[in-house]
């Protein structure tokens, strides 16, 4: 029985203390052997383009400070993202990213690893990096106090924008269905219009979440070369 409406997104079917509703996470798996070892299809040929495409961008966001290869961990996070946002547009399927739980554990790894790399190899640029040129000497402690802050919840506000976005759509979508209960048939029609309005959005959403949630990734190991 659902208590409230955001047990919707919570996990509850398991075995053996482990969540059904959390394979959804690994169906993306099941896509790539057909489509990636046996032939190369035209959407397979389309999806390296795009990914091409991306890792020319992210070569521009590094610059050249990055090791080579560097940008695969970014496609990679991209692509779990994308195809897990994807899946929870499907009915019966969980939303892994509506999870804040799985979002911290994909941002909050790369923020530690990027602030210890920061800090242990490039530590004169990351204090220069707490105040902004051209600063007033009058402000430069509340300058270092808000960047250090910035610094400091950069792994929560990733996770927070990523599992909000997909829950507003998510909620948006399940309160209009569960009123076409009692509607007539001429309101069921238009119902059913806005729902396919909402699930065109929420595509739209999904793909720009994983896209904003690489380039955020992306400019803060910028900042610690």
């Amino acid at each position: 029985m659902m208590m409230n409406l955001f047990s919707i997104f919570d996990p509850s079917s398991s075995i053996f203390n482990f969540s059904f509703n959390w394979l959804s996470t690994l169906l993306g798996l099941l896509f790539i052997p057909q489509s990636y070892w046996l032939i190369l299809p035209r959407i397979n040929m389309i999806m390296n383009n795009i990914f091409f495409k991306i890792h020319l961008e992210l070569k521009l966001l590094l610059k050249n400070n990055s090791n080579k290869g560097s940008t695969l961990i970014f496609l990679s996070l991209f692509t779990i993202i994308i195809y897990n946002n994807f899946l929870g547009l499907f009915p019966y399927i969980f939303t892994s990213t509506s999870h804040l739980s799985m979002t911290l554990m994909m941002a909050f790894p790369l923020w530690l690893s990027f602030m210890l790399f920061g800090w242990i190899n490039n530590t004169n640029h990351m204090f220069a990096h707490l105040v902004p040129q051209n600063t007033p000497s009058l402000l430069m402690p509340f300058m270092v106090l808000i960047e250090s802050i910035s610094n400091l919840i950069r792994a929560l506000t990733l996770s927070v924008r990523l599992t909000a976005n997909m829950i507003a759509g998510h909620l948006l979508v399940t309160l209009l269905s569960s009123t076409g209960i009692n509607m007539s048939i001429l309101l069921t029609s238009f119902l059913i219009l806005i729902q396919i309005l909402l699930l065109t959005l929420e595509s739209a959403v999904a793909i720009i979440q994983s896209y904003v949630f690489m380039i955020l990734s992306t400019l803060y190991s910028s900042e610690v070369n």
